[in-house]
């Protein structure tokens, strides 16, 4: 019904202006209206004929382009509002991107701080020339261009987008003449590169996202692998002791695994993948030097110097013990008389750090970091923190190994927050 309402309105004013030009010429002196007549009628006729094909074949191209016709598809002017799930300047250069992008687009008016568009496309012929076209009523006011006016309306963390397409005439054409959907066309064409671009922009992030995710679990698996390689390898030899003292030495058996169960408190409850503190270090490596100072006697003594408000530092964990052990096993168990090993911290501006030295023998080889245990730690800081740890190793005078982690100053609160 609608269909033949948009036909009929075209026929009737058509008719009018035909039969309006008709008696202006019968009525002029050079011609008569009885030889006139047929020839206008003929004329009237063959172009009304024209206009009604020109208007059903505008209705056949709008429904194939659109699948329906209804009110907002059967017009000349298209006017479309979209939402754009995006922030209004992002939307703004989505929305440019796709006019721009429209075959015979031209004249465009990009204007990024008032948030519109303005531009002009050439309107194609649909079904090509014929020899008949001139006698076509749509063509006689020339083929004209189709324009293209676009805002972009800020939202809350959105852009809705009004979008007018239509031909480049006043609207009183409308009356007389059809677009063979050409207006709908282009408004179907942006709707698409928006969508299109849209769900391009989600599958970007969603790949990004997975690529973080999948980092992240390869980072933690890396940390976990690194961290159990740090499991403390003296627990089989404090044990076996253990046994061999109950047997020769309760008292020194008890306290032995009376420090095992301490230093034990201080690893078990830790998860794989989250910061220690300081103090909590401090106290695992405190008990396993007690062990170590059973088996070593007075060959090995111990001195700490960490300030009090440096101890809820957040540490990777594991990773002081790592250093104490190198400073035992490549600094005092070689030197026959034993030693000393220091574990000091200090603060300087956003950075904290925390020195294992030993007046040992030294780490000879090993001394400038490519020890398994040195090679862990460098691997986990990087894995943590990037570039904003490090770790160093440099000689001590008069003789042992200094080592010393720097790290970015961050407290339990910190950690807990992030």
């Amino acid at each position: 019904m609608k269909s033949v309402f948009f036909v009929a309105r075209l026929v009737v004013f058509w008719f009018f202006v035909l039969l309006f030009v008709a008696l202006l010429l019968a009525n002029s002196p050079p011609l008569r209206y009885k030889d006139t007549a047929p020839m206008f009628v003929l004329i009237i006729f063959i172009t009304l004929v024209m206009v009604v094909t020109s208007a059903v074949t505008h209705l056949r191209r709008v429904r194939l382009i659109a699948g329906h016709l209804d009110d907002s598809t059967m017009g000349n002017r298209q006017r479309r509002q979209i939402e754009i799930p995006l922030e209004a300047g992002e939307a703004f250069d989505l929305l440019d991107a796709a006019i721009r992008e429209l075959p015979r687009s031209e004249d465009v008016e990009s204007a990024r701080d008032s948030l519109q568009i303005r531009a002009k496309v050439q309107r194609p012929k649909a079904y090509g020339t014929n020899p008949f076209e001139r006698l076509d009523p749509s063509l006689w006011f020339g083929h004209v261009r189709n324009q293209i006016f676009a805002t972009v309306t800020p939202r809350e963390g959105s852009g809705s987008v009004t979008l007018i397409c239509e031909p480049e005439a006043g609207a009183w054409t409308d009356w007389f003449r059809v677009d063979d959907g050409t207006n709908l066309e282009n408004a179907e064409a942006i709707t698409r590169a928006i969508t299109r671009r849209i769900a391009e922009k989600r599958r970007q992030e969603q790949r990004r996202a997975t690529q973080t995710e999948n980092e992240k679990e390869r980072t933690v698996a890396r940390l976990n692998l690194l961290h159990a390689q740090v499991e403390p390898h003296f627990l089989y030899n404090t044990l076996a002791s253990a046994q061999y003292l109950t047997r020769t030495d309760p008292l020194q058996a008890d306290h032995m695994l009376g420090h095992l169960i301490h230093y034990l408190r201080h690893s078990l409850p830790q998860r794989d993948d989250a910061l220690s503190l300081l103090g909590d270090e401090l106290e695992r490596t405190r008990a396993y030097l007690e062990i170590m100072r059973l088996r070593m006697g007075p060959r090995l003594s111990l001195q700490i110097d960490v300030p009090d408000a440096l101890r809820a530092i957040a540490m990777p964990p594991m990773m002081l013990q790592t250093l104490v052990e190198n400073a035992i096993k490549h600094g005092l168990e070689p030197k026959p008389g034993g030693g000393t090993v220091w574990i000091l911290a200090r603060r300087d501006d956003n950075t904290v750090s925390i020195t294992v030295a030993d007046d040992g023998r030294g780490f000879s080889d090993a001394s400038g970091g490519t020890g398994i245990g040195l090679k862990n730690v460098r691997e986990r800081l990087r894995l943590i923190y990037g570039t904003d740890a490090s770790l160093s190793v440099v000689g001590n005078a008069p003789e042992g190994v200094a080592a010393t982690i720097t790290l970015p100053l961050r407290s339990e609160t910190t950690e807990h927050a992030s």
